[in-house]
């Protein structure tokens, strides 16, 4: 079977829903310049719960591409990183941030004369 993001049931629209979940790209931005522990993410990625960090990183961990370091001290430390699989996406993420950034005036801009019809 050929991949095809189309298909609901294609393993392919999975990949795609979890780099384009919201919160899943702003974790992988996050994590661009190293690792990072649970408390930093949190503050860095501003308005996400900690239900939906955990959830988001576990998906990232599950889908090999973020690993999750336990280091034994007291008390415990946890460390995320982007592995190399999370890094090979940063270009396209990365690309996207910067779509979003350059565009926000237009988009708002089309926003406001959309609202205003």
């Amino acid at each position: 079977m050929n991949p095809d993001i189309f298909n609901r049931n294609c393993g392919s629209r999975k990949v795609i829903d979890r780099i384009g979940d919201r919160w899943s790209l702003l974790v992988v931005l996050a994590l661009a310049d190293g690792d990072k522990r649970y408390g930093e993410l949190a503050e860095r990625v501003d308005g996400i719960s900690q239900k939906m960090l955990t959830q988001t990183l576990r998906g990232l961990e599950r889908d090999g591409l973020v690993t999750r370091t336990v280091h034994a001290t007291v008390p415990p430390r946890v460390d995320y990183a982007l592995t190399d699989l999370g890094r090979s996406v940063l270009d396209l993420v990365a690309g996207l941030e910067a779509w979003a950034t350059t565009h926000l005036a237009e988009v708002e801009a089309a926003r406001a004369r959309y609202d205003a019809r």
